[in-house]
Parts: structure tokens; sequence; C-alpha cells
């Protein structure tokens, strides 16, 4: 049963009731009777309560806020004091319509009224009989209604099953006071002096603790008997309740031993800081609570946080493992769970953002726009995973804020260089101390959406360690039919990874464990041209250095014989970092001179970049004339592009011994191994006498000895200059190769041909000997970068020496 002096149904405060004022009395059955004779209006004011339903004859006091409510009870005070008084359906309304309030009310005297110092009255009201609401007139300045009474079906006066019903609510509800210590045992009097059975019962369903629906189906039974019954099952439930409740307290007898002393401490702490403005645990749990209900989760997410956030909730907010559980809670409630950007599919408007950023790079944009192109036309596919692959400083990076901003989407971007850690992709669990969510989840709360485009750098630079593997990791996270459950270990669920564009950037695809690579769908980016860096200058870097160093157009500007001279003279890469570093030096001086107010070149002349840069540092290498016998020239592959490098033979005599020198790896020492053997078993063909060779000695050298070279592709270059040292003829002029041989004199392909191809140019070679596989990779390459080169497309080693030496003699041939 309820203790409470005022129930509230403006703003749910509690009123102290005056005790200086006249006592009211019970409801006498004389009362009750002369009461009930009294006719009720065909019309009356309305007062909606909040979160209470008042029952005839019981008299409660209600505080009132609301300015309507503050009307209505001045205006019936003012007249005949009859007002009808009917519950809310919700008690959060502030302003109820005739939609909002149950129809079934209880008409009420106004028995005195309070003013309060905050501006609310309290009104003392008693109720006098039921009546339901025919149809609301008016809701200005407060509610109004025509109202017919509710008849009520009373059971006899010598019903004996009626007065054992009454007796037992009587002695159940002094039982239920008896128990509850939150109610005052002078409440016992009330319940024996209370004579009328009728009024026990609407007396007691009044103050039982019961919700507002629960009380307003008592009112509208319209059998007495009926409701006596109903309240007496309700009290039944309620000392059941009570004795369950006393009995536990009987058995948890503690003593306050020096836990419970902290506890209480705690407790004191948190209610001060509250005080101070602090926000309560009950308070932060339900903000979760509230924030919960805004995220689009599935079932099995919900249900996971609720068991979490529950878990939370019984947790000491002093134990360790609270605050551990709340940064996990807050982790997800703040990822994008299901929250997609929409994708931008104009085409043209992607070309041109490519285009914009990046010059050259056909074959990545193509790529590019034939996914978009896929993904506006079913707009359901799963996003690729492309690896771009490729030197340094050729936009690898870059590129990828370029499709974010095409597709409309977040670019996120992590470095994978020297990561050991497996956990740094899957996350450590949440049990160890300062455990974290993996780098991927991380990432993806920082974008806010689960279809970022995701740039994986360096992926070729993972590292293995005792921690794990961390390339073995990221194979769930880069397999379309596998991400979209992806396992962090610190968020204990699937996260769906299958909507984000994942783009790795790599320099050595052959540093990359083949199950990873076969995830990836490899772009290539070879280098770029001088004629491209040129543009790039042009167009991207110089504009963009004008700007960081607070220079406009107007202060300085180059031509492109200046940026030629400046790559070609002081750059030697396939990107363009070092450029951009020489046009920021050149930029400098410039902003030096305009903030000292000296005069100065506003277009830059090549004696500037002289005075500048200082003097061409990087000349290149040409092609060296043929009067020396086993001078090749050679095309390398290297990081940073391509190259051309010179294979050096020497003969002197001996016992035909083979020296290699220049720092050369074991497959490179192979290729002159098998060059020689090759030329010893098949020396007839080539005009060579066999006995000749064991009686010199062989030395191959490839100059630049400080750096390391390997791989198989300067094989032909080997034997052509073998052959030529061997028979002291001429190797044709400006002529280059690059081919891997065998024992059985085939000649195989080999890759890089696109940046090889370039340096010969550079070199000013004319004619390229190559293997006949490779002529598809000449076929991909613009037609105006191989423009005034012959290519000869060979098979066997035969061909190569048919090609590449005439039958003229060198100067001062020696004599073998």
């Amino acid at each position: 049963m309820s203790n409470r002096n005022i129930i509230s149904f403006d703003n749910l405060s509690l009123q102290e009731f005056d005790t200086e004022t006249d006592l009211i009395p019970l409801l006498t059955p004389e009362d009750e009777e002369e009461m009930n004779k009294e006719e009720l209006p065909s019309s009356l004011p309305i007062l909606p309560l909040r979160n209470t339903v008042l029952f005839p004859g019981v008299v409660i006091p209600i505080s009132a806020g609301r300015d309507k409510s503050i009307k209505l009870i001045n205006d019936a005070n003012a007249g005949n004091k009859i007002i009808g008084v009917v519950a809310q359906k919700n008690e959060e309304d502030e302003d109820p319509t005739k939609n909002d309030i149950y129809t079934v009310g209880t008409v009420a005297q106004i028995l005195r009224v309070l003013k309060m110092p905050d501006g609310n009255i309290t009104v003392i009201l008693q109720g006098k009989k039921r009546f339901e609401i025919d149809e609301v007139t008016s809701e200005i300045p407060y509610l109004r209604a025509n109202v017919k009474e509710v008849e009520e079906k009373r059971p006899k006066k010598n019903d004996t099953e009626f007065n054992a019903i009454a007796d037992s609510i009587r002695e159940m509800a002094i039982e239920i006071i008896k128990e509850s210590p939150n109610i005052p045992t002078e409440a016992t009097f009330a319940i024996k002096n209370i004579e009328s059975q009728s009024f026990l019962i609407n007396f007691v369903s009044s103050n039982m603790n019961l919700t507002v629906k629960e009380k307003q189906d008592l009112l509208a039974v319209n059998v007495l008997k009926d409701r006596a019954l109903e309240t007496l099952r309700y009290m039944n439930i309620e000392i059941q309740k009570l004795e369950l409740k006393n009995d536990i307290q009987s058995k948890v007898r503690f003593d306050l031993d020096q836990q419970q002393r902290e506890y209480f401490l705690h407790q004191q702490m948190k209610t001060i800081q509250e005080e101070l403005g602090g926000v309560s645990n009950e308070q932060e749990i339900e903000e979760m609570r509230q924030k919960a209900k805004t995220k689009s989760w599935d079932v099995k997410t919900a249900k996971h946080f609720e068991k979490e956030i529950s878990k939370m909730q019984r947790m000491n907010p002093q134990a360790p493992d609270f605050g551990i559980q709340r940064n996990y809670l807050e982790l997800f409630l703040e990822l994008p769970w299901n929250h997609y950007s929409k994708d931008n599919f104009d085409l043209k408007r992607a070309q041109g953002i490519l285009d914009r950023d990046h010059f050259g790079l056909e074959d990545v944009k193509k790529r590019i726009i034939e996914h978009l192109a896929v993904l506006k036309l079913r707009n359901d596919m799963k996003s690729p995973i492309l690896c771009l692959t490729g030197p340094p400083g050729v936009g690898k990076t870059s590129i990828g804020k370029s499709i974010a901003e095409a597709l409309g989407r977040e670019y996120v971007r992590i470095s994978l260089g020297g990561l050991r850690d497996e956990a740094e992709i899957r996350g450590h669990r949440k049990t160890y101390i300062g455990a974290l969510p993996g780098r991927i989840i991380q990432s993806l709360k920082k974008a806010g959406t689960s279809n970022p485009v995701f740039v994986l750098d360096e992926i070729d630079k993972l590292s293995n360690s005792h921690q794990g593997d961390p390339s073995s990791a990221l194979l769930e996270v880069l397999d379309p039919e596998q991400n979209n459950d992806f396992y962090d270990n610190f968020l204990e669920l699937g996260y769906d990874l299958s909507k984000v564009m994942f783009i790795a950037t790599s320099n050595n695809m052959g540093a990359i464990q083949p199950a990873l690579k076969d995830r990836m769908e490899v772009i290539k980016m070879s280098g770029y041209t001088i004629e491209e860096k040129v543009e790039i200058a042009r167009k991207h870097l110089f504009p963009k250095q004008l700007k960081e160093h607070g220079l406009k157009t107007k202060d300085l500007s180059i031509g492109k014989k200046q940026l030629e001279k400046i790559v070609d003279g002081y750059t030697r890469e396939s990107g363009v970092r070092s450029l951009e570093q020489k046009l920021s030096q050149v930029i400098r001086n410039a902003a030096k001179s305009v903030a000292m107010e000296e005069t100065y070149n506003v277009k830059v002349t090549d004696e500037d970049i002289v005075k500048i840069l200082g003097a061409p540092k990087l000349a290149r290498d040409k092609s060296e004339s043929n009067d020396v016998a086993g001078v090749v020239t050679g095309l390398a592959w290297t990081s940073v592009g391509g190259d051309i490098l010179f294979i050096e033979s020497l003969i002197s005599a001996g016992k035909g011994n083979l020296t290699l020198t220049g720092n050369l790896g074991t497959v490179m020492k192979e290729s002159a191994t098998i060059a020689l053997e090759y030329i010893k078993s098949n020396a007839e063909i080539f005009g060579i006498d066999p006995e000749m060779i064991t009686k010199y000695n062989i030395h191959l050298h490839v100059p630049e000895g400080a750096t390391p070279k390997d791989g198989p592709s300067a094989g032909i270059a080997m034997l052509t200059s073998l052959v030529s040292l061997l028979t002291q003829r001429k190797i044709k002029k400006n002529l280059a190769m690059t081919g891997e041989i065998t024992l059985r004199g085939k000649v195989l392909p080999v890759g890089g041909i696109k940046e090889k191809i370039l340096a010969a140019k550079r070199a000013n070679i004319k004619e390229i000997i190559l293997c006949h596989e490779n002529q598809s990779d000449i076929e991909e390459i613009k037609a105006e970068y191989i423009e005034g080169l012959t290519f000869h497309y060979v098979k066997e080693m035969s061909e190569v020496i048919a090609v590449a030496l005439t039958k003229d003699k060198v100067k001062n041939a020696k004599k073998l």
C-alpha cells in the first residue's frame, strides 16, 4: 500500500500537509448514502491527473502547476466547487487532449485550496461518484465535457459472500500495514474505523501500490463485488511480496566490515560529486541506453549490447572492471554500425577529379571508373580489394584520397610499415590492462561510416615477430568472402567490412605472402617519363609549393625547359618526391628575396637553377662507343625506376678461370656462369676455338660496385659481352638488351620493361633486344614514348649474337 501524502500530477513534487488545519473525518454510511443521492451535473470541467486515480469517498491532496489546471481550480473554487477528475494515459503529456485521458472518472468536490510559495497550488479533493465522459465540448481554457453517471451494481445488505470479502480486505490491509516498514501503524486505526464496506474497498484501492492503469481498471469495474475481489487479489500479491522481502532481509544480516565502510564512504562521495555537478553512474547508463536506441543495430548486436550494459549495471563502480566495461560500451556506441555514406555515381565528375589530381596513371584511373560504373548499374557489388604497386613517389597513397572524393566517401589511412604485432590488426582482449581495439576498428570509429575508402599503406613492409604475423591477420580483412563478419578481439563481435573499399600500396610485391597477394587485384604503377614529370611539376607541384611558401603566381614562374633541366640533372627516381624538394629549394630562394626586398628573376632561368641547386650531379649514362670488345649496354630495373648498366669483360693469360666483380647477387653470378658454359659448348657456332678458352682467364665486371645488383635480366648482355671478348668483334652501336638465358640457349622474358625502355631512350639508345614474349609489354606503352626505337624480339641466344655483333673487329684487337 502507498504511504504518499500528496500525489502530484504536474511536477511530481511531494508537499507536506498542513497539520494545523481541521481534520477531515472518514466517510460514514450515511454520508455515502447522501452522496449517492446527489444529482450529477450534465457538464463538468475536467481535471486530468498525472499519476493517480481518485475513487468515490476518498480524500486526496493534489499539487497543481499547469496553467490550465490552476485556472480550472480557481474558477471551480469560486463557483460550486464541483469538478470532474480523470487520469491521463501518459503522465509525460504536458497538455492532454480528449484522446489522452480515460473516459471513466470521479466527480470531486474541492474541500480546500492552499497556495504554495513556488507559485503552485495544493487542492484537497473528495471523490463523490463515478461518471463517464459522453462528449468533450471544449479544450480552452481547460477541458470541459458532457458527462453521464455510471451505475454501480451493489450487493444486498445480507450478502454473506460480499461481507466475507470486505472483512478479508480489512484484515489483509491491517496485515500489510504491520508488514510494511514504510506505512505508519496509525493507519490501522483508520482502517478499523471505516464503517462503509464500499468506501473501505475504494479507500484501500486508492492507497495500494498499483500503476495508474491498474487503478483505472479497478475504478471502471461496475459490479462492486467484482471490484472487491480484484482488490483482494492485488492485496494478496502485495502481502506475498512483503513477506518475501522481509524473509530475505531477515536472512541477510552482516557486520559492517572495512569493505562495507569504504563502500558507504564512496557512496557519500558520489552524492557530493553529483551535488557539485557530476554525473551519476545510473544516469550515465541511462544515457548509454538512450544513445543505443538511435543505432541501426541488428538483433544480435542489440542483444549483445543489452547484455553488456546489464553486466555494467551490476558492477561496483569502484571495481577496476567497471572502467574497462565503460570503455567497451563507449566504443560500441561510437562505431558506425550499418551506417553508410551515399556513393556519388557521377562518372564524369569522378574522371575529372582523378585527372585533376593525377597526371598519367591511365590504367589505375580506368580501373576505378570501371568499378564505379559496375556499382552504379548493380548498386550491391562488394567493394574490391585493390593493390597499387610501384616505385616510391608515383602517387599510390594520394590516389586513395582522390578515389574517396570521387565516390563521396570518407578517407582513412593506416601505415603498416614495420607493424609486427597481430593485435594491431585484431585488437587485444578487453580483459588485458590497456586493451584497445585493432587499427581497423579504430579507423572505422574515426571515419564515422562503415564504407570508407581505406588505404593500407606499405603493405609489403609488414614484419613478423613472436607476437604474431600481422599479414596473416590481414587475410580475413582483405577477403571479400570473409570480411562481412570480421572478428576483433576487443569488440568480441563480428563487424561487416564488406562495404569498405580497401586500397593497399606496396613497392615490392615479392615481399607480400602469396595468400595475401591472391586476395588483391594488383594494379602496377610504373614510373613517370621526363615529359610526364615536367607536366606534373607544372600543373601540380609548382603551384602547390608556391602556396605553401606564401608566394603567388605573379611572384615566380618557371618554364618547361627549366623544369626539364631540373628533372634531368638533379633527380633520378621514378616518382616525383625529389623533384618536389628541388622545386621547393628554388621557391625558397625567391621567398627569401621577396622577404628581404631584394631584386630577383621572376622567371627562373638556367643560370638561376645552377646557382641555387649547384652543378647537375646526375648526368645520365649514355651509350658508349663500340671501339672496345666486351662492353655491352644492359637494361636494369631499380626501386627508383629503370636505368642502364654496362657489362665489361677482360681476357688475360691464365688457366680458364672466370672472375666476377661488381657486388653481384647469386642469380646474376649464375647467369654469367650459364653464359660461359653455353659458349664453351657451342664454340664452333660462334667461331671460337674451344681450347683457347682454357688458356685464358676471363674477368667480368659490372660498374658501380658499391651498388648491389641481382636478377636474371642481364643474362643475354653477359653472353654478348663474352662472345664479343672472345671473338674481338664490335658490338652494334646504340644497342641495349635485357633477357634471361638458359643452358639450352633459350631467351626468357623479364619484368620492368616500361621503366627499362624509358631509361634506354634517355641514354640515346636506338635499338633494343628483348625476348619475344615481352612484345606484349611494349604494346602497352604509349607510342610517343617509344618513338625512334627499334625492337628485336628473339627466342634463342644465337639470334641475340646475330643481331648484336657486327663482322668488324674492334680497334687494337687482341690476337688470341
